[in-house]
């Protein structure tokens, strides 16, 4: 039990903030840590002895996230009629660092699930090509093709520009 805790208690902010993004909601994805947690706990004899608890952890969460992102899908969105008050009527203030917050907000929710996994496990969790093809289930070179991918548009989505020639000729010359 003590290693148990020992290799998993400093991987649960890591947790929270790959939840947070994919779920887009705060309590959404703390329901969802603790559903990863509850699972590794009980199912930790099932854990190879020689494989990565971080890697392993954040398959079982990308599991559950997808799972629940799919149940969504078929039942739509639960929403409370106490939550639909002003909170959520509100709008942010429109400083500068609001409106570049929302653009890479808006730019993340513009990829796919495939491309915004592997962008978040990769640039923000710090995961290596190879960690974040065994949590997604995927070779590694899908994982280099979909972070490329995915990286292209969020640079043409935050620079406002649509056309994919736009960005990747703009460079190129005509020498006669």
């Amino acid at each position: 039990m003590s290693e148990m805790l020992r290799l998993v208690e400093p991987l649960i902010p890591a947790l929270r903030r790959y939840a947070r993004v994919l779920m887009r909601d705060v309590t959404t994805a703390d329901d969802l840590v603790q559903d990863c947690l509850e699972r590794a706990i009980t199912r930790w004899h099932q854990r190879r002895a020689d494989g990565d608890a971080r890697t392993w952890l954040f398959t079982i969460l990308h599991n559950l996230a997808m799972n629940r992102m799919r149940q969504t899908a078929r039942r739509g969105r639960h929403v409370a009629i106490d939550d639909a008050g002003d909170a959520v009527l509100a709008r942010p203030a429109l400083q500068e660092d609001g409106l570049l917050r929302r653009d890479l907000l808006a730019a993340l929710a513009a990829l796919s699930e495939e491309q915004r996994s592997v962008l978040l496990l990769v640039s923000v969790e710090g995961l290596s090509y190879l960690e974040a093809a065994a949590v997604l289930g995927v070779p590694m070179g899908t994982v280099t093709s979909r972070l490329a991918r995915a990286r292209e548009k969020m640079f043409r989505l935050m620079e406002g520009t649509t056309d994919r020639n736009a960005t990747t000729c703009s460079h190129l010359r005509r020498v006669k």
